[in-house]
């Protein structure tokens, strides 16, 4: 099992990418995002990976983020989406985009994937609301914020949208409000009540 490639980018296309480790190159398929990102030829990049054995033949998927390519082998465990289709979606949103369509039962955001109808969308949210977690979602955007955010201060954050989900608040009206209320030093029922308010 290949885990992940870390080298030289020799080849990009519109779909895959060859990384040059040591003299041996691999092909990965790649998302549109992952080929936007990458860096040019010649560059050095870490692609993180899963090795998609079939009946004639094997492929390679990569990707940029680890967080990619966990939701990743989530999709592929929904019945009816392949490596494929997976990959389609993660073209076509980024992994927070898609936990929050899930979380919302947006099918309409994932059908925009190509290849991915309302059914199968509907599918995806039905099989991954239970596998897909909100705190991954504090986590991630805290990382792209580059936030300092204690463990206490996310931990406050997560407890608060746990709470207001308890109280019937769909889970990514929930989310936003504490993205939007929450402060470094408030604790848990200050973000609920200044998230509520904004919530009303």
């Amino acid at each position: 099992m290949i885990a992940y490639l870390k080298g030289e980018v020799a080849d990009l296309t519109s779909d895959y990418v060859v990384i040059d480790v040591n003299g041996v190159g691999y092909l990965a398929f790649v998302s549109a995002r992952d080929v936007q990102a990458m860096p040019g030829i010649g560059s050095c990049v870490t692609l993180y990976t899963f090795l998609n054995v079939y009946q004639d033949g094997m492929a390679l998927y990569g990707f940029l983020s680890r967080d990619d390519l966990d939701v990743f082998k989530l999709l592929i465990t929904v019945s009816g989406v392949g490596p494929k289709a997976g990959l389609s979606v993660l073209s076509a949103l980024s992994a927070n985009d898609l936990r929050f369509a899930v979380f919302s039962d947006d099918s309409k955001t994932i059908s925009k994937a190509p290849g991915i109808g309302p059914k199968t969308a509907k599918k995806i949210i039905l099989d991954l609301k239970d596998k897909l977690k909100l705190e991954d979602i504090l986590e991630e955007n805290s990382i792209e914020a580059e936030s300092s955010a204690s463990p206490a201060a996310t931990a406050a954050q997560s407890d608060a949208v746990a709470a207001l989900t308890a109280l019937g608040y769909a889970a990514s009206d929930s989310l936003k409000a504490v993205r939007a209320a929450a402060k470094e030093d408030m604790d848990t029922e200050q973000i609920l009540k200044a998230a509520l308010r904004l919530l009303m």
